[in-house]
């Protein structure tokens, strides 16, 4: 294929040694577009890859002077692997950990009193928010901020408890063999960036660098004395910040391009995204291609279906069973059948041998952990499943889910859809509009509240994930709101050339 004015434009910045900030809306080929500056050079590059799976599918791409990586995959290489023995621990709750840690006594700040187990669980996300930054050390803005104590002063108190704790954390994290706090992935990669790593390379691809933690920011950026950095993303792909990811491309210093032509769908889904890119007031627009002809309207039956929550995820896959489809769940439904086995026999009064689960006794501290614990998160879902469902209808409808290549629906959450498309897509009905905000409009009806820019990013990631129809479903709510007027939508701002 011939490639755009813009991929030219991009090509030849980088055959001048520019650093290069790429904006690469969907289907615009940005992977295409990278395969062709590394064909264009002999040059020793590496490709930073968002994670395994691109990785792998970029390594079969790339030509061979292109090594492709993740920033997880370096760092365990340089440093991770020695940590080997502690990465499988098996989960504790966060008390325990903070018990061995020293955290025994309550603390009042204020007109609160903090239990230890309160005091555990802000020390370890203390230290989980300091792994995500570019920080050397941990200080008081790495510890949460606790409903009930948002004021500065209260906050320092808490943070002068805190911190200290924290030190020590991190200190039991550094010993390879053994400790008291469980060991991630995370932990070793924020070992390795603290070394200044120099990663021996001409050229550094940077994909989805939307989706940054500043901690690989900061390691991405401090090879710019050694090599061409190139960053390509879509800034309004940025859906992570719940997760500690942060969007370096706008304030990127280097030549700004963007990728604004989709091969992916046609005009009339182009103008769809673009409502979104702004109500997102995001640096760029795309322009569809009439080779795609893609429609807006009903479907009876979706290739795909895409879901806000796992929750909702979950209960789109009950309703297909139920009218009779073959379904595949994204991610596929093996640890959920295990996790759910586990959590029937918690809740059975029975402890479980699943690794993840073993240290729990009952159903409820598995409940309190999942809530309140930050290394449990991932693990609300499947609490919030088990509630609504009951364990019987999910191991029911796990056991009747099918691969992808087999399945008749497939269904996804948008988070996990991203880098994904199909022919026909569903928007499921659990996006949910925003409140109503106390205004009333002319006729004296409220008058719909602002639409969150991260939810705003989300749905542009769910509305371009198909290629010939989309019924936009659950987002539907955006036809009647003030926000959502195709007719009165700006145009892209300056944040692209």
């Amino acid at each position: 294929m011939k490639p755009t004015d813009e991929q030219t434009a991009a090509a030849d910045a980088f055959a001048a040694g520019e650093h290069l900030a790429l904006q690469a809306g969907a289907g615009t080929g940005k992977t295409t577009t990278l395969t062709l500056l590394a064909h264009t050079t002999p040059r020793r590059g590496r490709y930073l890859a968002y994670n395994r799976a691109i990785a792998q599918d970029a390594a079969a791409r790339f030509p061979r002077n292109v090594l492709c990586k993740t920033a997880h995959a370096l760092a365990y290489a340089a440093v991770g692997h020695r940590y080997t023995r502690r990465l499988n621990a098996p989960r504790r709750p966060a008390w325990q950990t903070g018990q061995a840690l020293g955290i025994t006594k309550a603390v009042r700040i204020g007109e609160r009193d903090l239990s230890p187990k309160t005091l555990s669980n802000a020390t370890l996300r203390t230290v989980a928010r300091f792994c995500h930054t570019a920080d050397s050390a941990i200080a008081d803005h790495h510890v949460p901020h606790l409903r009930g104590l948002e004021d500065r002063a209260l906050h320092t108190q808490l943070a002068a408890h805190i911190v200290p704790f924290a030190h020590k954390a991190w200190a039991d994290l550094q010993h390879p063999d053994d400790g008291c706090v469980r060991f991630d992935h995370d932990h070793y990669l924020k070992i390795w960036a603290l070394t200044s790593p120099k990663i021996d390379t001409d050229f550094l691809l940077l994909d989805e660098a939307q989706d940054t933690n500043p901690v690989v920011e900061q390691i991405f950026l401090d090879q710019r004395g050694h090599a061409q950095l190139v960053m390509v993303g879509d800034s309004a792909q940025a859906i992570y910040q719940w997760r500690g990811a942060k969007d370096v491309m706008t304030g990127f210093d280097g030549t700004q391009l963007a990728l604004s032509q989709s091969f992916r769908f046609g005009p009339r889904l182009a103008e769809e995204a673009n409502r979104w890119l702004a109500i997102a007031d995001a640096p760029i627009r795309l322009t569809g291609t009439t080779a795609v002809p893609t429609e807006l309207g009903s479907l009876a039956r979706p290739d795909a279906v895409l879901c806000r929550t796992n929750v909702g995820a979950m209960a789109q896959v009950m309703e297909l069973l139920d009218t009779g489809y073959r379904v595949a769940l994204v991610g596929g439904g093996d640890s959920l059948r295990a996790l759910a086995l586990a959590a029937h026999d918690l809740k059975e009064g029975r402890r479980t041998a699943h690794p993840e689960l073993v240290l729990f006794p009952s159903w409820g501290d598995l409940q309190d952990y999942a809530a309140h614990d930050p290394a449990g998160r991932d693990l609300q879902p499947l609490v919030d499943l088990v509630e609504t469902h009951g364990t019987d209808a999910i191991l029911s409808a796990v056991a009747q889910l099918v691969p992808e290549p087999q399945a008749e629906v497939t269904v996804s959450t948008a988070h996990k859809a991203k880098g994904r498309e199909w022919a026909r897509v569903k928007i499921a009905d659990d996006f949910t509009p925003p409140k109503d905000s106390d205004q009333l409009d002319e006729t004296g009806r409220p008058v719909p509240g602002p639409i969150d820019d991260g939810e705003a990013r989300l749905a542009y990631v769910a509305v371009t994930r198909t290629r010939h129809r989309l019924d936009i479903g659950g987002l539907s709510w955006i036809e009647d709101h003030p926000a959502g007027n195709l007719s009165l939508l700006p145009r892209a701002g300056g944040g692209h050339t």
